[in-house]
């Protein structure tokens, strides 16, 4: 494909080159990635709603599609950006190039840009609005982009969120989880599922009166997209939670949703982080952890400071940024980063084990020690 599109973004930036996925117009928060491979994961993972990802890996598409590597039904990007975009594909068991997954799901791209001077100007300046058009021209966006949207004070999750309830796991496991559903990726129920439990998965805005209908053991509070200052339902629901004593884990904006319902306030970040080898400590067991990461939100340390009940267990080592906590007072822990690693590092999957050790402990099982 040879036709012209352009980049534009909300500063006046305007950098031009070939279209890819479907010819159209697109408009969403502009932020990059930095992960080596997994595209097609970071694409369908639906906390990317609203967003143009730019891949700073220079060569993208060179491996395919497969409907297994899906974080969802689809992708859920706003847009796409990248250097170098393949339309040949060397894995044998992919069954269609990117660029036709890209174009059967309607996803407008552009790439032979210089995603390196591209990330180090988002990193400079910051997260904003930007276009892709292969349509427009640069004039026209101009005009357009004052359309999108600010990512500031957006609520995402009732959109991305399932409709119905829905059941995931063998109904004889041992353990029951009721999880919110914020924009949840697949692979999460797959690390509990194997981890002998079984899910019920609750559309964003369900009560804790309608999940706790289904008697269940413990509640997982997933990854999502959007502001999580505006989500009062789901911040309403996770304290409802916390009164009734139950097990609670929650993964990115499930851990800003048990924050905020712990009384600690939420910031947006000057450009976030999104990739597979963030640095994290955890300070309970000063071990070190490469992690996946992809969030633009993050929980402000001055109100952790202030509030006993709140205990810091992680922190990113190259910013300082609150990577995990736990109450004191009850059986709840989050992380900001994602342990089932889809794509990524596994450094992190212990943590399902400690929600596991954690209902157990509440059943007055025997628990694993180390295990």
């Amino acid at each position: 494909m040879n036709q012209k599109a352009y980049l534009y973004l909300a500063d006046g930036l305007l950098l031009e080159g070939k279209a890819i996925g479907k010819i159209g117009t697109t408009g969403g928060e502009i932020c990059f990635n930095t992960g080596m491979t997994g595209y097609q994961e970071i694409y369908t993972d639906p906390s990317y709603y609203g967003q143009i990802i730019v891949n700073t890996t220079p060569h993208i598409g060179n491996y395919g599609t497969v409907v297994e590597e899906q974080e969802s039904s689809k992708p859920k990007i706003a847009g796409l950006v990248v250097n170098d975009f393949s339309e040949v594909y060397s894995r044998f068991t992919s069954k269609e190039s990117l660029q036709e997954y890209l174009e059967k799901y309607g996803v407008v791209g552009i790439s032979d840009v210089d995603t390196r001077m591209l990330v180090r100007y988002i990193r400079s300046k910051g997260a904003m609005n930007a276009l892709i058009s292969s349509e427009l021209t640069p004039d026209q966006m101009k005009e357009q982009i004052k359309k999108v949207p600010s990512m500031d004070g957006l609520e995402l999750s009732s959109v991305v969120t399932t409709k119905e309830a829905y059941l995931v796991g063998d109904s004889s496991s041992k353990y029951k989880i009721a999880a919110l559903d914020l924009g949840i990726k697949t692979n999460i129920l797959r690390n509990l599922s194997k981890r002998n439990c079984y899910i019920k998965v609750f559309p964003a805005k369900s009560t804790f009166q309608e999940m706790e209908a289904w008697n269940p053991h413990a509640y997982f509070i997933s990854n999502g997209p959007g502001d999580p200052s505006v989500m009062s339902y789901a911040v309403d629901t996770v304290k409802e939670i916390l009164v009734a004593d139950k097990p609670l884990f929650g993964i990115c904006l499930g851990h800003q949703i048990l924050a905020l319902a712990s009384g600690v306030s939420t910031y947006k970040m000057h450009h976030g982080h999104r990739g597979l080898n963030h640095p994290v400590k955890n300070l309970v067991t000063g071990l070190g952890e490469m992690t996946s990461q992809n969030h633009g939100f993050a929980v402000s340390e001055k109100d952790i400071e202030k509030n006993k009940d709140v205990e810091v267990t992680h922190v990113h080592l190259n910013d300082q940024t609150i990577m995990g906590i736990r109450l004191k007072s009850k059986k709840a822990f989050s992380v900001q980063y994602h342990p089932e690693a889809s794509p990524g590092p596994h450094d992190s999957t212990y943590l399902f084990d400690q929600f596991i050790e954690m209902i157990k402990s509440m059943k007055n099982e025997p628990l694993i020690v180390n295990g």
